[in-house]
């Protein structure tokens, strides 16, 4: 009965570790160092869109908290030293699809906007895609750059 208790409680850290994780790479996400700070506007025509996946991230906390729980899952096998081997390869095993489950979870869908700017130069950008935001070819769009991030804006 403990163990079953403590294995759900891992679950639960493992997902919650997990979903926390996650940050928007959308044109109108801005992070805490970017809001009040002064940013450069262009402007500029769309001239290409390409769907794109970015990858999800990669980070220690989906191997751990997914060895965490395939360690205390593998030690409710056996008994005696088999319960300690089944508790490092459960650990082993949870740690790599904890890794693999991180990434798959915070994977998002993108969009690369290829941009000739006034000025003439041409420049690509990719961000998330966000709902009931549509960019089509020909449209005007603002690029909104501070700190060396830029955001493609309508």
């Amino acid at each position: 009965m403990r163990k079953s208790v403590l294995l759900i409680a891992s679950f639960t850290v493992a997902a919650l570790a997990l979903t926390g994780c996650q940050s928007s790479l959308t044109g109108d996400s801005y992070s805490r160092d970017e809001a009040r700070t002064v940013q450069t506007v262009r402007m500029g025509t769309i001239e290409s869109l390409r769907p794109v996946k970015i990858e999800g991230t990669k980070t220690p906390i989906g191997a751990g908290a997914g060895a965490v729980v395939g360690g205390v899952a593998g030690s409710t096998v056996g008994g005696g030293r088999g319960s300690i081997v089944a508790a490092v390869i459960g650990a082993v095993a949870g740690g790599l699809l904890g890794s693999l489950t991180e990434e798959g979870l915070t994977r998002a869908q993108g969009v690369e906007i290829t941009v000739r700017e006034d000025d003439g130069s041409m420049r690509a950008y990719v961000q998330e895609v966000q709902e009931n935001e549509i960019f089509r070819v020909g449209e005007r769009v603002r690029i909104m750059s501070v700190n060396g991030t830029s955001r493609v804006a309508h």
